[in-house]
């Protein structure tokens, strides 16, 4: 039993570990990071106050498809006027902690 349980927790953490700083990976990905460590993992600070799991993702996205912020914060559902309010929080908590 011990065994068992000792594998789901690392499977958990690895799971876990695997889906944090997808803003930071994102940022130093792009073309506009320019090796930047310190600002793209300032932004990740960021997102963790600010955005779940899930908005994260969605946010990650934004780096290699800009596009699809503008289709984001221009659709007519619910859902994404509600990411947006959030996405906002996020960028102005970003630009307030990450000035260089």
């Amino acid at each position: 039993m011990r065994r068992v349980l000792a594998v789901l927790t690392t499977m958990i953490v690895m799971t876990g570990a695997s889906e944090a700083s997808q803003i930071e990976r994102a940022c130093l990905k792009s073309d506009r990071a320019y090796g930047k460590r310190q600002l793209c993992r300032c932004i990740q600070n960021a997102a963790d106050l600010t955005l779940t799991a899930k908005d994260q993702k969605l946010a990650a996205s934004f780096f290699s498809d800009p596009h699809r912020a503008q289709e984001i914060r221009q659709s007519n559902s619910r859902r994404h006027e509600r990411f947006w309010d959030r996405y906002e929080s996020f960028g102005r908590t970003a630009e307030t902690f990450c000035r260089g």
